[in-house]
């Protein structure tokens, strides 16, 4: 892989500080989710002990191509912020949003806030996690170097995926779903039905709290956007799984689907999507390609395994 390659990873896969001067251009998408009307709260602090808070020197960028929005950096206290459905169209179901960003950074706009906002659309309750990064410089000068050891790393064992999971945005997702089933009643959601849906690094996130061996902390279900392909154990309990990739993704290049075997050796539920065109990092969805479906299937496959009904208890298996 030569230099002008690793670059167009890094920089797709994960979000960098504008100031570092590597911004590349991020997909654009015509989603109406932009447009939507449903409300955001302030952000809910996920304090504790499983979720620390330290000092830090977060920082906010926006990507001025069209399609890339805000980015955060430097994340060091995880919060939440809810998004609430139009009144009379709640149906109980929860779904935390989890951007993506190699751990360096947060598309929060992109893979995190237009995302929630497509969802409140179809009445569910929606909760985007900035969760905790790894601490770069100020500026994120630095965040170049841990897109590239993330990568490398990755490279040299694509089986290995799940150990560049960084420990703390995993405590924070585990947090973030107890936060949501505590209040449950507060929020109108149904705790059976708190999910988790994550984008690239958020996706590794969202996998990690599936596959966590306490089971009573897992989430309901998962959607699992252009993450690597991984040959893993399931566990004989596993959630349903929604997986989403596009086949000309530059980073995690297609090399089957080692994750939907693995889930369907364990007799879990999984849909997969694979779409012609897209490369990575495309939210929810690159103009005129098939990748702008995304969220309409996957609110159909939560219908199909009846997460959408209200008042539902479980999901047939």
């Amino acid at each position: 892989m030569n230099l002008r390659d690793f670059r167009r990873f890094s920089i797709s896969l994960l979000v960098i500080a504008a100031a570092t001067g590597s911004l590349a251009q991020r997909p654009s998408t015509n989603h109406p989710a932009e447009s939507a009307p449903a409300a955001e709260t302030q952000e809910i602090p996920l304090d504790g002990a499983a979720t620390p808070v330290t000092d830090a020197n977060e920082y906010v960028t926006t990507v001025s191509q069209p399609g890339g929005g805000r980015e955060i950096g430097n994340v060091s206290r995880a919060t939440l912020t809810l998004v609430v459905p139009n009144s009379g169209t709640v149906n109980g179901a929860a779904v935390i949003v989890a951007p993506g960003g190699a751990f360096a950074g947060l598309a929060i706009d992109l893979e995190g806030f237009r995302v929630a906002h497509v969802l409140a659309d179809h009445g569910i309750t929606a909760f985007v996690l900035k969760y905790r990064l790894y601490p770069t410089s100020a500026k994120g000068d630095d965040a170049d170097k841990i897109a590239q050891d993330l990568v490398t790393k990755y490279l040299a064992n694509p089986d290995k995926s799940m150990d560049l999971q960084y420990g703390p945005a995993l405590e924070d997702g585990i947090a973030a779903i107890s936060l949501v089933r505590r209040n449950a009643s507060k929020w109108n959601v149904d705790p059976k039905r708190v999910g988790i849906m994550g984008f690239s690094a958020g996706a590794l996130t969202a996998l990690s709290t599936v596959v966590q061996s306490d089971a009573s902390k897992r989430p309901d279900f998962a959607g699992y956007i252009y993450g690597p392909e991984i040959n893993m154990d399931v566990p004989a309990d596993a959630p349903p799984l929604f997986v989403a990739i596009a086949l000309d993704d530059s980073l995690f290049r297609s090399r089957g689907f080692p994750l939907i075997e693995a889930w369907q050796r364990a007799k879990r539920p999984v849909e997969l999507h694979a779409y012609q065109e897209g490369g990575h990092g495309f939210g929810g969805g690159v103009p005129s390609t098939t990748t702008t479906l995304l969220m309409d299937e996957f609110n159909a496959w939560l219908e199909m395994n009846g997460f959408l009904k209200p008042n539902i208890t479980s999901v047939q298996h």
